[in-house]
């Protein structure tokens, strides 16, 4: 069984698939985004957001690129 590790929070569902795609393009192996939260609440019930995983040996070199792509979606 692979280990992950979060390497961002994401608010919105939409933008947490897009990081999902984006971390995919680049070689990595996100963990995919589950269906089956409330409509109406994008950030979970956590109030830290939906986590965006990748497996422990890869959050190393991906947590700078979903930042770096995270600040790029928010602030158009």
């Amino acid at each position: 069984m692979t280990d992950y590790e979060t390497i961002v929070y994401v608010e919105r569902e939409s933008v947490a698939r897009l990081m999902v795609t984006a971390l995919q393009a680049h070689g990595f192996t996100p963990r995919e985004i589950t269906d089956g939260g409330l409509p109406g609440i994008g950030a979970g019930l956590t109030g830290k957001g939906l986590a965006i995983a990748v497996p422990t040996h890869e959050a190393r070199d991906a947590q700078p690129l979903a930042e770096a792509l995270l600040k790029d979606m928010l602030d158009r």
